[in-house]
Parts: C-alpha cells; sequence; structure tokens
C-alpha cells in the first residue's frame, strides 16, 4: 500500500499542483520560492494539528477572500490536500476498507481529501460586527477563527466541484491516523556552533528521546539496563534506612505515621536524560558534543532524528509511512552531503512501506540519486496567474529525448558526475573551450563594472541599481559542441542560457574526387560551411548538401546574425564584425580588439610564437593562426597580467558582451 499521488489547491504558491509518488524516495527540488517547504509545511498542518491563517491562501484567492459576500462559493477558496493510495489485495485492508467507495474488485484506489474551508455564515456575522475595522484588516486578522478542517474519502476528482459535493463522504480524522504515520524533520535542526551552544547538549537530550521512546514501546530490548536499575534501587534503599532514620523518627513521634519510608525509585528516563551525554575522543581526550564541528553536529542530530522516526514507524506499523526531511545539506560540507545521499536509502530500507521525501539544494545529493526519484517543482505564469508545476524529471525528459536516446544518456552521466548544480542555478553559460573558461570571469567582472558606472551615470528617477552578474545564480560549463544535448534540459527547467561558440567557418576543397573542408575566414569568396555543431543545432540548419541551395541560404543567414534558435530560453552568441575585421575565433576576435595592448606586453605573454609578427602582421587572421602556439597558456598569460596589473585591461570581444547584456536583462 502506498501514496500513489499528492495533490494540492490553494495553498501558497501551490495553487494547483500535482505530484505522483510511485518512488520510496523522492528528491524534490527546485530554486528557492518554489513551494518546497510549503508542500511539507501542509502535510504537517493537516496531520499534526497545525492551523492555517490568511497567509496560506493562494494568491489568486487574495482578491476574492477579500471581497467575501452572500454569493460567493466558499467551494473555490477552499485549502486542499488529496491523496491517491494504491493497494493490493496481499496488503491488510482492514483500516483502508472504511474508505473504499467502489466495491469493484478490480479498483484498487482510494481518494482522501483533507480540506480547510471557510465558516461564511460565521465570517459574514464577524464582519457586520466588525467596529471600526476594516474589512481586509478584520478578514487578514482574523480569519483563522473562521475555517474549519475536514476529511473525506471520494472516488473522482470531479466529486469535488461544488454541484457533485454530496457524493463525498465525511471521515473523522481518528481514521485516517489509523492508516497513516507522518514523521518531518525540519531544516531548522536546533544545532549551533561551540559559540552559540554554552554548553547545549542537543544530541545528549535526543539520545535521551531516543532511548525513552524505544524502552516504552519495546522494553524487552532493554531488560538488562532495566535489571541494573532495580538492583541499584534495592541497594539505595538499604542506605535511605540509616540516612533518614531521623526524619523518619521525627515523623513517628509528631504525626504517628508508622509507615512512612523513604525508597530508592529511579528511573531509566530520569538517569538517561541527566547522566548520560555524547562525547567524541578517546577515553584519555574526551570533549563535549558543542565543541564538535557544526557540520558533524547537523548530521550526527539528523542520523538519531531518523533513528526516532524509524523506531516509531515500525512500532506503530500503520498501513502508510510518510517521512519528510527537509535541506539534509544544512551547514554540512560536501563529503558529509555525498555520504549522506550514498547511505540514506540504505538507513531506511527496514520500514516497510516507508515513503520519503527529501527536498535539497545540494548537486552532491541530487548526483548520488536516481533520476527517476527526482520531482523537480518550477514556477509557471499564465492569465490566471502563478502556479508550481512538479515535474516527473526522468519521466517527462524521456519523452522529450525520445529521438536523441544518445544526448540523453550522455545527460544523465553528465549531471551525475559533473554538474547537478545545473537544477539549481538561475542562469547559465556554455563556453567552448579552454580559453574562455579561464577568462570568463574576469570578463563578467569587468563587464559588471562598466555596467555599473554606465547605470549610475544614467538619469534613472526609478531608484533601480545594477544587479551584477557576478551576483546572480549563474552556473558556468565548458560544452563545446556536446551543449545541442541540454536543449530539452534547458528548456524543462525554463532557464535562460547563454551559450558562447564560434562560427568555426570553412570552405570546400575537393582532390581526387574528395571534398575536405578548410577553415577559413567569414567573409572568404569560398566559406560556405561551419564544422560548429552547436551553431546548427540551436539555429536550425538544414542537412548539408552543396546541390541544395536551402543550406547556403541558412549559412548566409547565420554570418549575417539572421538566424532564429530553435529554444525561447536560448540565446547564441559568436563572432560577429568589430572594428572592421569578421573573426572566426575567440582567440582571433580578442587580438582584434586588443592588438595595441598586446603588442605592450609581449614579453609577458605565454602560449605564443613568431612574437615579432605582433608587430609587423596587419591580417588578424593571418596573425592570430601564426602566433598562437597554446591556447590554455595564452589565455593563463592574459588573465594573470590583467589580475596583477592596473596597466593592463582587455577589451571584451562585442559578442560576449552583447551576451552578457541579454542575460544580465533575464
Amino acid at each position: 500500500m502506498y501514496i500513489k499521488s499528492i495533490r494540492i489547491q490553494n495553498f501558497r504558491l501551490l495553487h494547483d499542483s500535482t505530484m505522483d509518488f510511485n518512488n520510496n524516495i523522492c528528491l524534490m527540488l527546485g530554486r528557492n520560492n518554489t513551494g518546497k517547504t510549503s508542500f511539507m509545511v501542509l502535510f504537517e498542518k493537516f496531520l499534526k494539528k497545525g492551523t492555517f491563517d490568511f497567509n496560506d491562501f493562494s494568491l489568486q484567492l487574495r482578491e476574492e477572500l477579500l471581497s467575501i459576500n452572500e454569493k460567493t462559493d466558499i467551494n473555490d477558496l477552499s485549502i486542499r490536500l488529496m491523496l491517491n493510495i494504491e493497494y493490493t489485495d496481499k496488503d491488510d485492508l482492514c483500516h483502508i476498507s472504511e474508505f473504499i467507495l467502489d466495491l469493484d474488485p478490480k479498483c484498487n484506489n482510494v481518494n482522501l481529501l483533507f480540506e480547510c474551508s471557510l465558516q461564511k455564515d460565521k465570517l459574514l456575522e464577524g464582519l457586520n460586527n466588525k467596529g471600526q475595522l476594516s474589512k481586509d484588516k478584520f478578514i487578514k486578522k482574523h480569519i483563522s477563527q473562521y475555517l474549519k478542517k475536514s476529511y473525506y474519502t471520494f472516488e473522482s476528482y470531479d466529486d469535488i466541484k461544488t454541484e457533485n459535493r454530496y457524493k463525498l463522504v465525511e471521515k473523522d480524522i481518528k481514521d485516517i491516523e489509523k492508516i497513516i504515520d507522518f514523521e518531518i524533520i525540519h531544516a531548522k535542526r536546533s544545532v549551533s556552533s561551540s559559540e552559540e551552544a554554552k554548553g547545549t547538549k542537543v544530541l545528549s537530550k535526543l539520545t535521551t528521546e531516543y532511548y525513552n521512546n524505544a524502552n516504552e514501546n519495546t522494553p524487552d530490548k532493554f531488560e538488562e539496563i532495566n535489571k541494573l536499575i532495580d538492583d541499584t534501587d534495592a541497594q539505595l534503599e538499604k542506605k535511605y534506612i540509616s540516612f533518614f532514620s531521623q526524619f523518619l523518627n521525627n515523623a513517628r513521634l509528631f504525626l504517628n505515621m508508622k509507615d512512612l519510608k523513604v525508597i530508592s525509585n529511579l528511573k531509566a528516563k530520569e538517569i538517561i536524560n541527566d547522566s548520560s551525554e555524547v562525547v567524541y575522543g578517546d577515553s584519555s581526550y574526551q570533549l563535549p558534543e558543542y565543541l564538535n564541528g557544526l557540520g558533524h553536529m547537523n548530521i550526527l542530530y539528523l542520523l538519531l532524528d531518523i533513528e526516532i522516526k524509524k523506531e516509531a514507524f515500525n512500532n506503530k506499523n500503520k498501513d502508510i509511512k510518510l517521512l519528510f526531511i527537509e535541506e539534509p545539506e544544512a551547514h554540512t560540507h560536501p563529503r558529509l552531503q555525498y555520504i549522506f545521499a550514498e547511505k540514506i536509502s540504505l538507513m531506511l530500507k527496514d520500514v516497510q512501506n516507508l515513503q520519503t521525501i527529501i527536498s535539497t539544494h545540494s548537486p552532491h545529493i541530487v548526483s548520488n540519486h536516481p533520476f527517476e526519484n527526482i520531482r523537480y517543482m518550477s514556477t509557471v505564469s499564465d492569465t490566471k496567474g502563478t502556479n508550481i508545476e512538479i515535474k516527473n524529471f526522468h519521466q517527462e525528459l524521456q519523452e522529450k529525448y525520445k529521438n536523441e536516446k544518445t544526448e540523453f544518456e550522455f545527460l544523465k552521466e553528465y549531471l551525475s558526475i559533473e554538474s547537478s548544480e545545473l537544477f539549481f542555478a538561475d542562469k547559465v553559460i556554455f563556453i567552448e573551450g579552454i580559453s574562455e573558461e579561464i577568462l570568463i570571469n574576469s570578463f563578467i567582472s569587468k563587464f559588471d563594472k562598466e555596467m555599473a558606472k554606465f547605470e549610475e551615470d544614467k538619469d534613472d528617477s526609478t531608484g533601480n541599481k545594477y544587479a551584477p552578474l557576478s551576483s546572480q545564480n549563474i552556473t558556468i560549463l565548458q560544452a563545446g559542441a556536446n551543449a545541442k544535448a541540454f536543449r530539452h534540459f534547458i528548456d524543462f527547467l525554463n532557464i535562460p542560457t547563454l551559450i558562447i561558440t564560434d562560427i568555426d567557418t570553412a570552405k570546400a576543397e575537393i582532390a581526387n574526387k574528395k571534398t575536405t573542408y578548410k577553415k577559413c575566414k567569414p567573409i572568404d569568396d569560398n566559406c560556405c560551411y561551419t564544422s560548429n555543431d552547436t551553431l546548427k543545432y540551436y539555429l536550425n540548419a538544414p542537412d548539408y548538401n552543396r546541390n541544395d541551395s536551402s543550406f547556403s541560404k541558412w549559412f548566409k543567414d547565420l554570418v549575417e546574425h539572421k538566424c532564429n534558435c530553435v529554444s525561447s530560453y536560448v540565446n547564441i552568441q559568436y563572432q560577429q564584425e568589430e572594428n572592421g575585421y569578421y573573426p572566426r575565433s575567440f582567440e582571433d576576435a580578442f587580438i582584434n580588439i586588443n592588438l595595441t595592448e598586446l603588442k605592450k606586453h609581449k614579453d609577458n605573454l605565454l602560449g605564443i610564437k613568431n612574437k615579432k609578427l605582433l608587430d609587423t602582421e596587419d591580417n588578424i587572421y593571418d596573425l592570430t593562426e601564426s602566433i598562437i602556439d597554446k591556447k590554455s597558456s595564452f589565455a593563463s598569460s592574459l588573465l594573470f597580467l590583467s589580475l596583477s596589473s592596473k596597466d593592463v585591461e582587455w577589451n571584451i570581444p562585442k559578442y560576449i558582451w552583447e551576451g552578457f547584456k541579454w542575460l544580465q536583462e533575464q
């Protein structure tokens, strides 16, 4: 028996969001403010006796909520959590049978509805007696007094519509609690650094809770400990007779209380609470728990808390067990995050029917989980407002890549071993080669400085300040020709993506009835081709055929920057004419606009040969071909000079500058 899907309506950003939940573990991903915490909190409010207030209602409902009157249909304003539960004939149906409405043997589903609704008549009565308080303020401040929780079983989502609600069968929360066991571990876990702790024994308190719960539910496990406590009671009782003799004699003398005794009544709970603590180090050098590192404290707390939840799940042994873990990576360094991701499935496997949702911003946790487990939350907007979609990452992308299976396999492996941070990026930059990779951050820094100064000099009455690219959540990847494999992934996550690449133009040469393509200037009279697969893919090039004019027309548009990109989230930037010259690669684009500075500092440049040509060669294309020896060394020396000398400041090629400008505006 397990929860197959979860649907939420009208709760905060989750206006109408559905998640399929057919895995034992789901990773809930998404950028900030996409409803991950709200998703978990809603379960807590319904299953842990939480309360609702005005801020819990979806933004789309606020206007209607504040203008409520006799004609308002409160059914449209209710906050709902709906669970679709699937069972088999192997399950114990003792408790779930109370919720089965369809008696068809082929039916193996039950739908549960948790609902927080307005008591309209009472609220309208309250508004009539609100005094001087405005209607809006009264509703915002007092709406929680006019809300009620209800629980139902139903057959179809259509039953929730106003005209069909008579089909709903109301249930008591106690009946639901017989089926579902829910626990949550929040991101804020009360751990603190040694400076903040001041002797606090957070872990020790948790071990006490663990012991007490286990001792209460399975005392046989602690038979030896409890026997030791009983023996200690007996020994202490003999000592008490002697120690309290004066007090007991006085009691008999004054009150005639002959049977008064003082006995030992030690309790394991009290002993563990007051006399046990977590330490680290060997016996000769033990330190208290609060002097441990914050990352270790957090993971130790998390592991202990999971063990407590597991013990509780196993003892209650309800049909459905739900565990939510919010941001296990909090305060934890990458290595521990990786280990947690690797071990968590093993930790939880001995709890039957346990379904776990882990929300995370950690690439290290994501990279070590099957992508089938990922549920991605993204914001979508339309004329009706904003909503959160909860996407099945693997299932939906697999469909998009059905005609590009090799690229899909590459993407999955790449995200696992290289770049899971793409899931959490607000923007992405794909670059072509090693030179761009070395220099990209210095280019961004220069762009930010010049744009900030430009914005400062403008007469801007709006008061808006420039938002530097360097302060934004941007992932930079050297992808080269593999950038095309990310197209559907980019669209899936709705990430603005800048691709900086080379035009890589070539001309055809025929020898011995065989055609080869040799690199050439973009403005060469015989130039007819590009070897750049990224450009051809994203700018939708037709198949190349020398006898077909369609590619020639496309290529002409490419050189003139007239091609449209196949993705609305991608801006693809490559060389363009600048200072009267059209470069073919990053290196000759850079040399073209920095030639004067390069001449001044040629003695400090690495990775180049024939340095004297910098002073004698006027043709930039030929110059680049003649002097570049090792691209990585050349780019590294450019970076070193710009960072070590205030006199050196390189210009950014125009195509890269325009790409930065587009990305900054997104």
